[in-house]
C-alpha cells in the first residue's frame, strides 16, 4: 500500500499494548487510528500516544469496538481468548484485517476463528517474532533431517507472571519438531516428568515449562544423539521482538484477501 496502515491496538494500556503504539509511532507506513480497552478501564478517555510514553497521537483509549473497527482498519489483538473473539466478531463484521497473537484458544473457539477467516484476512501466530518464525521453520527441518535416532526435547522459561504454562510458541516449536517427524504433538508430547516414569520412549517429545524473574521469553529445542546434541534457541530481550513483527505483519496483511495465514507467509518462507 502506498497509504500509510491504519491500524486499531487492543489493550492499548497493557504492556504489549503500549510497546505497539509506541513503535508504530516511529513507522511512516503505519498510524495508529484506534486504542481499544476493556469497558470500566480506568485509562478510558485518555490519548494512547502518551500513555505509550510518546508524543500525543490524538487517539483516545475507547471502550467500544464497533465505533473503532472500521474498515480498512487493522486489529491487533493480543488479549484473553473470549474478549479477542468478541473483537474478531465485529472486525469481521466491518470486514477489517486482524493480526491475532492470543493463545489459549479450545477447539470449538478455533473452529470459529476458522470461520472468520473466510470473512476477513486473519494472521494467527503463538509468536510474532521474526526469529522466532525463522526458528520453527527450522526445527521442522531439522527434525526431518535427523530422523528418529535423535531424541526431541521443548524447553521454554518466562517471567514469574505468565499464566499460562507451557508457552503457545513452545506448543509451536514442539508441533514443528513432531510434524518433521511425521508425528502428532497430541500423541508424543509428554508435559513434565515425575517419580518412576520409566526409560524415555523414542516416540514422545518433552515439553518443560520454567518460570522466574522478568524473563521475556526463552525457547530451546534440544535434539539428543549418540554423543551429540544440537540446540536452537531464541532468547527475546524484550517486547519489542513480538511488537515489531505483529506491526510488519499488520501493514502486509492490509492488502491481503480473505484467509488464514501465518507469519510465515509475511516472511515469504518456504524451507
Amino acid at each position: 500500500m502506498s497509504a500509510a496502515t491504519p491500524i486499531v491496538v487492543s489493550g492499548a494500556t497493557g504492556r504489549m499494548g503500549k510497546t505497539l503504539i509506541g513503535l508504530a509511532e516511529a513507522m511512516p507506513e503505519l498510524v495508529v487510528a484506534g486504542a481499544l480497552e476493556a469497558p470500566g478501564h480506568d485509562q478510558l478517555g485518555k490519548d494512547s500516544g502518551t500513555l505509550a510514553g510518546t508524543t500525543a497521537n490524538g487517539v483516545c483509549v475507547e471502550a467500544n469496538p464497533a465505533s473503532t473497527l472500521i474498515a480498512p482498519r487493522v486489529l491487533i489483538e493480543f488479549s484473553w481468548p473470549e474478549p479477542s473473539l468478541e473483537h474478531l466478531r465485529v472486525a469481521a463484521e466491518a470486514g477489517c484485517p486482524v493480526v491475532l497473537g492470543t493463545t489459549g484458544f479450545d477447539p470449538e473457539q478455533q473452529e470459529e476463528l476458522d470461520r472468520i477467516a473466510e470473512k476477513i484476512p486473519l494472521l494467527q501466530a503463538t509468536n510474532m517474532s521474526v526469529g522466532v518464525t525463522l526458528l520453527t521453520e527450522v526445527v521442522e527441518m531439522v527434525a526431518r533431517k535427523l530422523g528418529p535416532s535423535f531424541d526431541m526435547e521443548v524447553m521454554e522459561t518466562h517471567h514469574r507472571l505468565k499464566k499460562d504454562a507451557p508457552s503457545g510458541t513452545a506448543l509451536t516449536l514442539a508441533e514443528a519438531a513432531t510434524r518433521g517427524r511425521d508425528a502428532d504433538l497430541n500423541e508424543w508430547g509428554v508435559f513434565g516428568r515425575h517419580g518412576m516414569v520409566g526409560e524415555r520412549k523414542s516416540d514422545e517429545i518433552g515439553v518443560m515449562a520454567l518460570r522466574g524473574g522478568d524473563v521475556v521469553g526463552d525457547h530451546t529445542v534440544f535434539f539428543f544423539g549418540t554423543g551429540e546434541r544440537l540446540e536452537l534457541t531464541h532468547k527475546a530481550g524484550s517486547r519489542d521482538a513480538f511488537a515489531s513483527g505483529a506491526l510488519r505483519a499488520a501493514h502486509w496483511l492490509a492488502d491481503q484477501t480473505p484467509g488464514a495465514y501465518r507469519m510465515q507467509d509475511v516472511l515469504g518462507l518456504q524451507l
